[in-house]
């Protein structure tokens, strides 16, 4: 069998997906090759109008809208201000795409739906439900 980049992109992707046991759901089709570029440019790929609240060096991050939601985009210089960044902000909940150097929050369809068109890797924020044994989709886009 000839391997090609796409065959890789999706046989990789179903491995992660087999090893990561699919935690949102394991009935959606392979997630595309992670997408790159400017805030702008991912903005474009998931058809939202980016307005934007921060444009730094370092950040630069945009309240988005479309047809499947509302969502923070936010794209950065480094991967560790990336990840910094992530993890300050996952101690106040939320739902989190992340792919090298932008992330997107927002509610779970929105995230998941991003996903299908941006690639990328789903994570989970704090569950700040206040309920024993609870869970759900508490918290929205920041």
């Amino acid at each position: 069998m000839r391997w090609t980049r796409p065959t890789l992109a999706l046989s990789g992707a179903a491995a992660v997906l087999a090893v990561a046991g699919c935690g949102l759901g394991g009935d959606r089709a392979a997630v595309p090759q992670t997408a790159t570029g400017s805030l702008e440019q991912l903005a474009a790929e998931v058809r939202c109008a980016p307005d934007m609240q921060t444009d730094e060096d370092e950040i630069r991050q945009a309240l988005c809208r479309n047809p499947d939601g509302r969502f923070v985009l936010a794209t950065f210089a480094t991967d560790r201000g990336q990840r910094e960044w992530i993890d300050g902000a996952k101690d106040y909940g939320g739902h989190y795409l992340v792919g090298r150097k932008w992330v997107a929050v927002g509610d779970t369809p929105v995230v998941r739906s991003l996903q299908t068109t941006l690639g990328g890797d789903i994570e989970e924020g704090a569950d700040h439900s206040g309920h024993e044994g609870g869970g759900g989709d508490a918290h929205s886009a920041h």
